[in-house]
């Protein structure tokens, strides 16, 4: 999709995103910007998120979204910040809300939880051998 990188109030670039869901990480999306550098830049960000920003205004810290549509414009913008800096983006409205639409195809939005494999994921974050085991003295 293409988007604006908003470099100032008269002065915008554009710029190309690619969005990607998957139900089998079923509450993010990833997001692909292609940059004048070697590797193109990957943002992961909450499908609920971006939802919510088509409504008003979402998230904090490091990812921003708000809704424009009700100054006449058919934009959201996305604010992206960390320790290189913050980049502003317009997105069409249109845009976010068809992708987002076809991800409800895939896994409607309240059923992600059960898409999750519990145990696995407690797996990755428990280290190795836990919990201890426990023998009993005599």
């Amino acid at each position: 999709m293409a988007v604006q990188l908003v470099v100032s109030h008269v002065y915008s670039l554009p710029l190309c995103v690619r969005l990607r869901y998957e139900d089998a990480d079923p509450y993010v999306v990833r997001a692909t910007f292609f940059v004048d550098c070697d590797e193109p830049v990957e943002w992961v960000l909450g499908r609920d998120l971006l939802a919510d920003g088509l409504e008003g205004s979402a998230g904090h810290a490091d990812v921003r979204i708000w809704s424009a549509t009700g100054r006449g414009d058919q934009s959201i913008y996305i604010a992206l910040g960390s320790s290189a800096g913050t980049a502003l983006l317009e997105v069409p409205v249109q845009d976010i809300s068809s992708f987002l639409q076809d991800t409800q195809v895939l896994v409607l939005r309240g059923t992600e939880s059960g898409l999750i494999d519990w145990d696995a994921e407690l797996a990755h974050l428990l280290p190795r051998g836990w919990p201890p085991t426990i023998h009993a003295q005599k």
